[in-house]
Order: structure tokens, then sequence, then C-alpha cells
């Protein structure tokens, strides 16, 4: 789908012998900075849901807002690379990325959740087009046997992203608020202040990212970053269905489900540690420990980065999603402290799913390999979907058995690594990968 033109052409070559490692350490600051803002919600779900009074499903309309803005503005993102080329698209993406971060600032004013998750919906718009651009163009910025290795360093650095923000958003966002009892019986004015006080602890930590948004956007826009030639083309050049490739088809699911488990779980693990059976800790405290979840993956990424350069991906995928299967059943089998590290464990496992998902389900598509990319990252609806399915099952059973749809999604996955993920469809020669 992307095309990228240069001097009124497209050029076909080979793909490169080596790494290009000055644009592969531009892209990676993409790659942290959104990994910080998907974390972060993190830590609004739990600040927003006594200020507007939400139950798990409501609050959990903040992932919903976020993520389904992948599925939405995938193909569009998609024509804007056919347009501009992968350069340009990321340096849309962040300054639209910025863009919503600074909406965060009217709806802390008025204390509106409809504006906070509408901002969300910008902030992710942004997101999508880099993604769509950033992810592929790291895979293809090198040899093909390394390019899960590649993507998944990329990725250790955004997983360093979702490290810091749950501790920082803890720190700037999260503070003291009364019971519900208490809001519930305020006054309409005496409410309404409350709820504008509570809300604006939102503004500096967005302020400060919209800024940076922009900074990076120039930077960016002024790096000298090459043309990847042997996976653009130019519309209407290519024929061959994409869905003929099973293993993008199979690929598409799992990548719905990976984020769509991810999410669900760091979503509920404020709520999940501050439960008397649990952790029977503050929810300031559990934020440091979410922080844990998310540095886990990051742990498991620069070494996942390693390990896959000298072992199977599928065999690797399909290892992993068994652990982490694993790891939630404990949780949720257990209480304590025990519970707790079982589940900010599964982060460890996480770590490499994404990139050897989105590695396996583009492997061997050439130039198609940007339309590939484009319903991968539309497949992050998961993290919309699944959540907003685990919300409406926690107000039901509770937050440790509606854990229950996490697991599900690894089960899959562990079939993905061991069995969907070999390349089939036109021209692809059985054994090839």
């Amino acid at each position: 789908m992307a095309m990228s033109q240069v001097q009124g052409s497209t050029t076909t070559a080979a793909a490169p012998q080596s790494t290009n490692k000055a644009a592969l350490s531009v892209v990676t600051t993409l790659f942290f900075m959104w990994g910080f803002l998907t974390a972060l919600n993190d830590i609004l779900i739990p600040h927003l849901k006594p200020i507007f009074d939400l139950n798990y499903a409501q609050a959990m309309l903040i992932q919903f807002a976020f993520f389904s803005s992948y599925f939405v503005f995938s193909i569009p993102s998609g024509k804007i690379i056919d347009w501009v080329g992968y350069k340009r698209a990321m340096v849309i993406g962040i300054f639209t990325l910025g863009l919503g971060a600074f909406l965060f600032i009217p709806a802390a004013m008025v204390a509106s959740y409809p504006l906070f998750l509408g901002a969300l919906i910008v902030l992710a718009a942004g997101m999508t087009v880099l993604q769509v651009s950033a992810n592929p163009y790291v895979a293809v910025l090198g040899p093909p046997r390394t390019a899960s290795s590649r993507l998944n360093l990329a990725q250790a650095f955004n997983s360093l992203g979702t490290t810091i923000a749950p501790f920082l958003g803890g720190l700037l966002i999260l503070g003291a608020v009364p019971s519900m009892t208490e809001i519930r019986h305020m006054a309409p004015d005496v409410l309404q202040a409350f709820r504008v006080h509570q809300a604006s602890s939102v503004k500096l930590p967005y302020i400060g990212l919209g800024l940076i948004a922009v900074i990076l956007g120039i930077a960016i826009s002024m790096f000298k970053l090459p043309v990847i030639s042997h996976v653009e083309h130019h519309k209407g050049e290519v024929t061959e269905s994409i869905w003929k490739y099973r293993h993008l088809v199979l690929g598409v699911i799992g990548i719905f489900a990976y984020v769509g488990a991810e999410v669900s779980i760091g979503s509920f693990l404020v709520n999940y540690f501050s439960q008397k059976e649990i952790g029977d800790i503050t929810e300031k405290v559990a934020a440091g420990y979410v922080s844990l979840y998310w540095g886990s993956a990051m742990v498991g990424r620069f070494i996942g980065s390693g390990i896959l350069q000298k072992v199977r991906t599928s065999l690797v995928l399909g290892t992993a999603a068994v652990a982490a299967l694993i790891l939630v059943c404990v949780s949720m089998l257990t209480f304590g402290h025990f519970a707790m590290w079982s589940i900010i464990l599964v982060g460890l496992f996480n770590s490499i799913m994404f990139p050897s998902i989105f590695t396996s389900g583009i492997d061997q598509l050439g130039p198609l390999t940007s339309k590939g990319s484009t319903y991968l990252i539309m497949a992050i609806v998961g993290g919309a979907i699944l959540p907003e399915l685990t919300g409406i099952l926690a107000d039901k059973i509770g937050i440790h058995h509606a854990f229950i749809i996490p697991a599900i999604c690894y089960l899959y996955i562990m079939y993905y690594g061991y069995v969907g993920s070999k390349p089939t469809g036109p021209g692809i020669t059985q054994g090839a990968a």
C-alpha cells in the first residue's frame, strides 16, 4: 500500500545486507514516545474512575477510545504513506500525537470525560500513523533474517517508555481522593469544582509530552532517512490479494489477541494490586508495581533481541505464550503477593510477542509488506475490544477471574507461534522461511 517516490520514480532493489544504525536510532525515539503515552493510560483509568464515578466497563472506554483509533485510522495512515512516504508520514504522525496531548488541557479545565476520550482519539490517530510507518520501516531496515531481532530492539525502547510512564504518572497524576460515598453526596457545584481540581493534575504531564512531540517532529523532519525501495511500489502495480497469505491473516488475529491481552492486564493492575486479598496497597504505590510489569517487558525485549538472532522466531514466540498462559492462570488461582508477582512476570514473556507476530505476519510479502503491516496495525483494535470485555466481566465476577480473557489470548498466540506463523501464500516455497 505504501509508496515513496524518489526523483519521480520507484526503484526496486534487494533487501539491505546490513542494518542502517543511524536511521534505526532515530526511529527508535518514536517507539519510546508512543510506549510512554500508551502506558500512561494505565494511570488515567484509576485517576478518572472515581472523579467521574465510573464502573470498570465505563473506565475501559479510555482504552476503547485509544485503541479503536488504530482500526479507524490504519488504512488512512497507509494512504498518507502512499502520498508522502515513510519519513513525512512519521512527522505527520508525531505532530498529530502532540495535538492530542495538548487537547488534554481543555478537557481538564472543564473536567469532561467525553473531552478526555476525544483527546485520546486524536492522540491515538497520530500514533497509528507512526505505527503503520515505523514498524515495517524498522523491519526492512536491514537483512530479513534479523528483522525480528531489530524490531525487538526498537520495541525494547518502547518498553522503556511504558516502564517510566506508570511511575512518573503515578507521582504526577494520582493523589488522595475522597471515598465514593463522599463524592456522591457532594452538591453539584462542589462536585464540579472537585472534578476540575482533580483533573488538573494531568495538565503538566501532557503539556510536556506535547512539547516533546513538537521538538521530535521538527528534528526528524530535518534528518535524512533512507528510502527502502524494495518494499515500495506504485499504486496499482501489485494486484495479488493480501488475504491469500495465511500467515498474515493468522498474524492479524495474533496481534489482536496479544494487544488485547497485554492491555487488559495492564489496565487493571492498579485496581488489582490495591485489592485487600491481592496487594492491599494504595493506588499510588500500586502504580510503581505497574512499572515493573512494563519494565519486565523491556528486559525481555533486550534479551529477546539477542535470542532471536540465534533461535527461530516461531519457537521463541510459542514458548513465551506458554509461559504467559501459565503465569496468568497461577495469578487467577492464588492470592496475595504470589498473585501479584505472577501477573507482573507476564510482562517478561509479553516482550517478544508483538515484534515476533508482526515480522512473521509480513514475512516474504515483498511489495505487499506495507499493505500487510496496515492490517496488522488495524488489529491493535484488540486493545479496545478485549479490555472492554474484561471490564464487563470484572464488574460481574471481579478482576481476579476476569483475567481468563487474556489467558485465552495466550492460548491462541501459542498456536500461532508453533503452527500458524509458517509463511504460506502465492510464490512462497514451503520451508522457505
